[in-house]
């Protein structure tokens, strides 16, 4: 059988099967380019905002994000924000950073060690407390 013998409404099921094919792969294609756009904006948003923190702000981001992900990001993407309409213009502390955190009821863990000079070498609180038992 050629081509020509072909059956018409065989020839109909094909090319309406092509057809769902191709838009099948078009919406592929366009979920893929949408995650990819998704996850370049939240990259640039994290980049503006690591470029406004100082003083261990970028570890209170840090730990932010490894105790609670989801808020941490819809967080990144407002002070992004606010960023870019300039209503945040000086820069964020790490204490400030947190404090945001704290408001809005996201209490993040931050290891803090309290260290005491003692006859020209640093020693932990705990140890100089200790000494004095």
């Amino acid at each position: 059988m050629s081509k020509d013998d072909e059956d018409p409404e065989l020839a109909i099921i094909k090319a309406r099967k092509m057809k769902q094919m191709k838009e099948k792969a078009a919406l592929n294609e366009k979920i893929k380019e949408g995650e990819t756009k998704t996850n370049m904006t939240k990259i640039d948003d994290k980049e503006i905002v690591l470029k406004y923190l100082y003083d261990r702000g970028d570890e209170v981001l840090r730990l932010a994000e490894a105790q609670y992900p989801a808020q941490t990001e819809i967080i990144i993407k407002r002070i992004a924000d606010l960023i870019k309409s300039r209503e945040i213009d000086s820069l964020i502390s790490g204490g400030e950073l947190l404090a945001i955190f704290r408001s809005v009821g996201l209490r993040i863990r931050v290891d803090t060690n309290i260290r005491i000079e003692d006859h020209g070498k640093f020693i932990s609180f705990g140890e100089k407390l200790k000494e004095g038992i």
